[in-house]
């Protein structure tokens, strides 16, 4: 398998790491979108959000539990911040591994159109 994530998850591509137990890694994105942004991705590849809920349900809940540790840990729970996951082209997904953006660390515009 050529998947990103998956090397990224075996320490054959450096990350600047902020969350890690044995199903969750969390690390800065490398092209933020807001001051603070980081990756969320299970350790289980998944390709989507879909996939994911479809295969291993659990997954989603301890991925969420991570954003919730990092989250009330890292000053960002007080202020708020935005959890976004994208699904398939039209939905701007360019890395077919299950992840969710975490988003804050300043006031976020709405989004959309």
């Amino acid at each position: 398998m050529d998947c990103l994530f998956c090397k990224m998850i075996k320490g054959e591509i450096p990350v600047d790491k902020v969350f890690e137990n044995e199903s969750v890694l969390g690390f800065r994105d490398i092209h933020p979108q807001a001051k603070d942004h980081f990756l969320f991705i299970s350790k289980l590849h998944t390709e989507n959000i879909n996939h994911l809920t479809d295969t291993h349900t659990e997954q989603l809940g301890e991925v969420f539990s991570a954003i919730k540790l990092f989250s009330e840990n890292n000053d960002l729970a007080g202020d708020g911040f935005r959890v976004v996951t994208n699904m398939g082209k039209n939905g701007g997904q360019t890395v077919f591994h299950t992840h969710f953006h975490v988003l804050g660390g300043e006031p976020l515009g709405r989004f959309g159109r």
